[in-house]
């Protein structure tokens, strides 16, 4: 299955470092974590972006600028990820950028689900208030389980929207929306199947057995 998921890059890692991002992948999390963390338009701006990825790594924000540019312009925006959110009036400069004003930017629905894949950002709770705040009443179910699973077990809550959104980056889904049982399963991933046997066996042991096991599993980590 071939989507246009494969210009979303932030799983990228270089092929003799499997576990090393690319400059791609990890300037494109900076940009979805620079649009949760920020609240004033002057902060969302593409030169502001640029200049808090370029405060957090010690470089020029100059030498960012054409890469956020293009990421916002030609991936996250065409993918429906970022949307303008409004424009700042300028008092410097040509006088048709001035009535024009500079664009500001938010996350969509689908740019708050990528924000929950990533593990960088602390404040994924806040973030799933606001992804569900979208959701069709159709979907209340789903949003339940999700939301108690996120109290009682949210390294593995937040693991299912990585392996999600991986997957889409992976191609393997033709879109992020509706995150939904059915697309979480479309993930094939095998590491979940094996969770869900677990669970699902673990279920049906007795008080006994379930402390042992726990026992035993507090002893790898």
């Amino acid at each position: 299955m071939k989507s246009n998921s494969s210009k979303l890059a932030i799983f990228d890692t270089f092929k003799t470092k499997n576990k090393e991002l690319t400059g791609e992948a990890t300037r494109q999390r900076a940009i979805i974590t620079a649009l949760t963390t920020q609240a004033n338009p002057i902060y969302k701006t593409r030169t502001a972006i640029s200049q808090k990825i370029a405060d957090n790594n010690g470089v020029i924000w100059k030498n960012l600028y054409s890469g956020v540019f293009r990421d916002l312009d030609e991936i996250f925006i065409p993918l429906k990820l970022v949307e303008e959110d409004g424009r700042l009036p300028l008092k410097r400069g040509p006088k048709a950028l001035q009535e024009k004003g500079i664009p500001y930017y938010r996350l969509t629905q689908g740019g708050l689900l990528v924000a929950l894949s990533i593990k960088e950002i602390k404040n994924r709770y806040y973030l799933l208030d606001q992804f569900f705040a979208y959701s069709s009443s159709q979907e209340k179910e789903f949003q339940e389980i999700i939301r108690k699973l996120s109290k009682i077990a949210p390294k593995f809550t937040f693991s299912l929207f990585e392996k999600y959104v991986k997957a889409f980056c992976e191609g393997k889904l033709e879109s992020l929306l509706p995150f939904s049982f059915a697309n979480l399963k479309d993930t094939h991933d095998e590491n979940l199947q094996v969770q869900k046997d677990i669970l699902e066996a673990f279920s049906g042991l007795s008080k006994t057995d379930k402390g042992r096991i726990i026992d035993l599993l507090k002893s790898f980590t």
